[in-house]
């Protein structure tokens, strides 16, 4: 561990006390913390597959399985915007956000991390055993893909190729989601993850600053920035569109997002609803919240404003995918193997926003 990255606008010790506190409140909301700054928690949909058998829109769009992904943050409190629709644990939600630096004020080993991460995943299905199917359960207990995308921003973690390096030395698949904030630490990955995600709510500049409320005086330009790099990846690439009813749904926001997806050239897009739930809901309406149909029609003429098609929907996820590939979609695992010929169990109630007893 190295503590020479601390900030130097905290003394170590009352950096360290607040610390102590909010990890404190991340183990009572389920976050199974690694080291420092790491954590992973179970996802809504480990045990939706688990115990009913229906698997998230990942398994169905890339072939993921979903009992078999971890859910993992190496970057637990940190990240250089504060959205208001994000339905994570914000250090600004618990009272301390004036407490946490810019950067991680640790450093902990990559392989450490990645292994624990692995370790944390089998312990928290490890309690399924005898409830769920057999074989589910045997193949949760042996992950193999990680969704480095719990909370916090990723790259924000300096060792962050290395990490990726390790855990696909150890046979799992990787997808890094990031705002883009931070295009130098993109560009200098020796070992790109399996796919490649960048988060957009906003299209311009005033849009971002009301919305994603950054902590750094020019992460919108920075976004920008990440998003002419993408072309350069070798990795399949994805810009995520989070839709919010009142907010980013007009036929002029069609028209933003076409532009600036015009200099990603991302290999799909995901035209995903914003979901009222956790953090959330103190700052955004259930209103806010789109249905299918909405993000559907949204998705649809997005697509045709940029020259891609309507790949696959998830319903449960109110999910889109959009790509110009004309064939398959790539693959990653043996998951939903007919996943696109059939349509999934349940309506857009039974996914992210489901009853509260299946949410856990």
């Amino acid at each position: 561990m190295n503590l020479g990255n601390a900030s130097n606008s905290e003394p170590i010790d009352e950096l360290v006390d607040v610390l102590t506190i909010a990890l404190g409140k991340l183990r009572n909301q389920k976050y199974h913390l690694i080291g420092t700054h790491a954590a992973v928690k179970k996802c809504l949909w480990v045990h939706n597959a688990l115990l009913y058998r229906r698997f998230c829109y990942k398994c169905k769009f890339y072939g993921i399985e979903s009992h078999r992904c971890i859910q993992f943050s190496p970057s637990t409190l940190w990240c250089w915007n504060t959205c208001l629709h994000c339905w994570r644990v914000r250090p600004q939600d618990m009272g301390i956000g004036e407490f946490i630096p810019t950067k991680l004020p640790m450093i902990d080993d990559p392989e450490i991390i990645a292994r624990l991460a692995i370790l944390e995943h089998k312990r928290t299905v490890s309690g399924y055993k005898g409830r769920a199917d057999e074989v589910l359960w045997r193949e949760a207990m042996d992950p193999k893909h990680v969704a480095i995308s719990l909370t916090g921003e990723p790259t924000l973690y300096p060792r962050l190729s290395e990490l990726i390096e390790v855990f696909h030395r150890l046979g799992l698949t990787t997808f890094l989601v990031t705002r883009g904030v931070r295009p130098e630490v993109l560009a200098s990955l020796s070992e790109e993850p399996t796919q490649l995600y960048v988060s957009l709510e906003s299209w311009n500049k005033d849009m971002y600053e009301y919305f994603n409320n950054p902590l750094i005086k020019d992460c919108w330009e920075r976004t920008l920035t990440t998003l002419e790099m993408l072309p350069s990846f070798t990795c399949p690439t994805v810009i995520r569109v989070t839709v919010v009813k009142g907010f980013n749904m007009s036929n002029k926001d069609v028209e933003g997002f076409a532009k600036l997806l015009s200099r990603a050239e991302p290999t799909y897009v995901e035209v995903k609803a914003y979901m009222h739930v956790g953090g959330s809901i103190t700052r955004l309406n259930r209103e806010n919240m789109p249905s299918f149909k909405e993000v559907l029609d949204f998705a649809s003429k997005l697509a045709n404003a940029i020259s891609y098609r309507v790949a696959s929907y998830s319903i449960p996820s109110r999910v889109v995918l959009l790509t110009r590939m004309p064939g398959p979609i790539i693959r990653y695992g043996k998951g939903c193997p007919r996943a696109w010929e059939e349509e999934e169990v349940g309506d857009e109630y039974s996914g992210e926003y489901g009853k509260p007893e299946e949410v856990i």
